[in-house]
């Protein structure tokens, strides 16, 4: 099922589709951020609202997909209460780049190079990479980075395979569901 550029017949379906994506996404940000995970890093996430980010790359393309991680991250800081602190310029800054890099891997897995969970890997690895490199620019100690970033890389191996799976299920079936609707995108 080929979802490059997604042609609805009016913007107004578009804003809708992409306003449900944000809302899903700024959820599952909200919600992760509060859960308590057992991890061996401290403000290790699963990055689940990834998933979103991924659906959004495959169905609508990167300029929406841009949109929807720069949404999620201004209204979930919000929400949780870190607007403009330190932890949202660590998620708006990483959710770019990643969201960049997918893009990236995308053209690669339309191709068939690489598979959709390869696209979501690379989100997770160049997200953690981001992220540090941000912080050690921040606090000045480029230790943070040389030091976490291997775990991190091991972290985001299966973490981006979990994001990769569900986005891959979820294209699935939104693909079918926007079929039946006379949606298709490439129409």
């Amino acid at each position: 099922m080929q979802h490059s550029g997604f042609n609805l017949r009016n913007r107004l379906n578009y804003l809708t589709y992409l306003a449900v994506l944000v809302t899903f996404a700024v959820v599952i940000h909200t919600v992760e951020a509060a859960l308590p995970l057992p991890m061996p890093v401290p403000g290790v996430r699963l990055g689940l609202a990834n998933i979103i980010t991924i659906l959004a790359l495959i169905l609508f393309g990167l300029r929406s997909a841009l949109l929807v991680t720069i949404l999620r991250s201004v209204l979930g800081s919000l929400f949780i209460g870190g607007l403009f602190g330190f932890g949202f310029w660590l998620s708006i800054s990483a959710g770019i780049v990643s969201c960049l890099a997918m893009g990236l891997v995308l053209i690669l897995q339309r191709r068939g190079f690489v598979s959709l969970i390869s696209v979501s890997v690379t989100g997770a690895a160049v997200h953690n990479l981001t992220q540090l490199t941000a912080a050690s620019l921040i606090i000045s100690n480029f230790d943070l980075l040389i030091g976490y970033y291997p775990l991190l890389l091991l972290l985001s191996v299966p973490t981006g395979i979990f994001t990769g799976i569900s986005a891959y299920y979820l294209e699935g079936v939104t693909g079918r569901m926007l079929s039946r609707a006379g949606r298709e995108p490439g129409r």
